[in-house]
């Protein structure tokens, strides 16, 4: 099973060089997969989360495209109405040659309805519009004459994007959630592939909660959370370590110690 990171493409602590070291710490520890995340209007209620700078995604993954060599880059999710799907088309499969083949495109239906507002597309009709989009996408790659295609992980934790996983994707990408949900969503559908991304917060002391996330609590839960969505099924896991505090951002170190813990003990446990 392979396991990535969500890097933060945002927030006061992020710049070109950071995002440099994200990347070299990324590869170097042996990850599979590096993400980064979408908006293209930082609206209020992106900003509220996700403030600036806010780096554009299919431009951030070509420069970090340059400056690595094996780790696989993507997006999770990208917003998937706010392009024209042939825009999408090109600028993935552009991306994905100029990688060498590294791409990994996540596609969503977005929530910032000031951003939707903002870019002219109707908030009500956006799951319609992410229907039609990659329909749209998926005819305009049967039309390519060879090439590799371009693994297309859905995201989203509802019934409907379930679906949508299985009618255009090669993966179903749901986040932040916990087992017994996962196993329940299981029980009702069968995605093509499942490459869930999950919280990444290490504790001191194990999590009790019964709600409590894939991804928190002690190494030795984290790690059996992984076990288990390896039995699950799971082909990808990527581990998001941003828990909502733009200020995270500029402490990148202590994210860096999490992920080379979880980095040397899966490959112990493997």
């Amino acid at each position: 099973m392979e396991l990535g990171v969500n890097v933060p493409n945002f927030g006061p602590g992020t710049d070109p060089g950071v995002l440099r070291e994200w990347a070299r710490t990324v590869e170097g520890l042996g990850f599979g997969l590096l993400m980064v995340s979408d908006h293209v209007a930082v609206t209020p209620d992106v900003a509220e989360k996700y403030p600036e700078p806010f780096y554009e995604p299919f431009t951030t993954l070509s420069w970090l495209a340059g400056i690595t060599t094996t780790v696989r880059l993507g997006t999770t999710v990208l917003v998937m109405p706010y392009r024209h799907p042939l825009l999408v088309d090109r600028m993935a499969r552009n991306l994905d040659a100029l990688s060498g083949g590294r791409l990994v495109l996540g596609v969503g239906v977005g929530w910032a309805r000031q951003e939707f507002e903002a870019l002219g597309v109707p908030f009500s009709a956006r799951g319609r519009l992410t229907d039609e989009h990659l329909a749209a996408l998926r005819e305009a790659w049967r039309a390519q004459d060879g090439g590799r295609p371009i693994p297309l992980w859905v995201g989203g934790n509802s019934d409907a994007a379930i679906r949508r996983a299985i009618a255009y994707g090669d993966a179903w990408h749901p986040m932040r959630l916990t087992l017994p949900w996962l196993r329940s969503a299981l029980a009702r559908h069968t995605p093509p592939s499942l490459a869930p991304r999950i919280s990444l917060r290490l504790t001191g002391a194990p999590v009790d909660d019964p709600e409590r996330l894939a991804g928190t609590g002690t190494i030795e839960q984290v790690i059996d959370d992984l076990d288990q969505l390896r039995r699950l099924g799971a082909g990808s896991v990527l581990l998001d370590p941003y828990r909502g505090d733009p200020e995270e951002t500029r402490r990148p170190q202590e994210v860096w110690q999490a992920l080379t813990a979880v980095a040397e003990h899966w490959k112990a446990a493997s």
